[in-house]
């Protein structure tokens, strides 16, 4: 096994290709370690494929994977982890904004520090406040959401054990949230190190606004997923025991009412009468839906056939 694999996920980085293989290569060859960088050309309309075919004639390290079309990073990094043969698998971007310097330190933490994941901390950013401050934001939410104590989930710069790697599943844009993943499949020691930020010096970036929404709507369907997934039954149920107790209690309420006022012979009003009463109608019949739901869930769960992929760390004798 290789000591380090280096996954980087890429679209239109031509002109970075060459001179970040070349760092990388030199990083590698000052501190002895056996290498490979994995390229993961993530559908790009350049002339990355060719660039990344020359580097690989020119060095076995670098090799090279070509998507037919952008199908995202989270795409390409998934792909990636099911290809590497390193110990220590690091990813980072492709445009130099991450430092291949940093590489020594984090297979470091990861080997002889135990650390199953470390995040990168971009604390000093060349990032106009446009960015930064939707970052900041971001980060705040999943590390309330998580529980996990991180500045920058969403860094490209990080490393992994081959257990992490090998263990977890990249979909969708799910990749900001890798470390929230590693942590529900039960890799839990994870740390984080200040890493350099550096200018971008080719191309323009290739993320909008719009992916902080994105971000926020894919964190809630995370967390829900890796917490219920398996007990879809315990968040079904809950919700509908709660909302059937609601409407049960309220439309008991306005019959102990009524009854009292006849008794007391006192004015009073129908029960259908009174709005509370087609609330309550709604709370019982949202209710009985929820537990539907609920059976229906576990019954698709009962029948996955990734009910029990519990994750073993270890076996002894067996």
């Amino acid at each position: 096994m290789l000591d380090i694999s280096v996954v980087i996920p890429l679209y239109n980085e031509e002109e970075s290709l060459p001179e970040l293989c070349a760092w990388i290569g030199k990083v590698m060859k000052a501190n002895n370690f056996s290498y490979e960088i994995l390229l993961v050309n993530d559908g790009s309309k350049d002339n990355s494929w060719e660039v990344i075919r020359t580097l690989s004639e020119a060095n076995a390290a670098v090799k090279g994977i070509k998507f037919n079309r952008n199908y995202g990073k989270s795409a390409a990094l998934h792909i990636g982890f099911q290809h590497v043969q390193g110990e220590v698998v690091i990813t980072m971007d492709a445009d130099l904004q991450d430092s291949p310097d940093e590489i020594p330190d984090l297979y470091r933490l990861i080997k002889h520090e135990k650390y199953e994941l470390i995040s990168g901390w971009k604390k000093k950013r060349y990032d106009p406040i446009s960015k930064t401050i939707p970052t900041k934001l971001f980060n705040a939410a999943t590390r309330w959401f998580s529980g996990i104590n991180l500045h920058d989930f969403n860094c490209g710069l990080k490393a992994y054990s081959h257990q992490v790697t090998q263990n977890i599943e990249v979909y969708g844009e799910m990749h900001r949230y890798i470390p929230v993943i590693a942590k529900w499949n039960g890799f839990t020691k994870i740390g984080e190190k200040v890493v350099e930020h550096r200018a971008r010096q080719y191309g323009v970036t290739k993320f909008g606004l719009e992916r902080f929404l994105n971000g926020f709507l894919d964190l809630l369907s995370i967390t829900f997923v890796l917490r219920f997934r398996k007990k879809p039954m315990h968040f079904f149920g809950a919700l509908g025991s709660l909302s059937f107790l609601f409407g049960f209690l309220s439309t008991f309420y306005l019959w102990i009412e009524k009854e009292y006022k006849i008794y007391k012979h006192l004015d009073y009003r129908q029960i259908v009468d009174q709005p509370l009463f087609y609330l309550s109608l709604v709370a019982a019949v949202v209710g009985v839906q929820l537990f539907l739901a609920g059976f229906l869930a576990e019954l698709i769960s009962l029948n996955s056939p990734r009910r029990n992929d519990y994750l073993i760390a270890e076996k002894i004798g067996c």
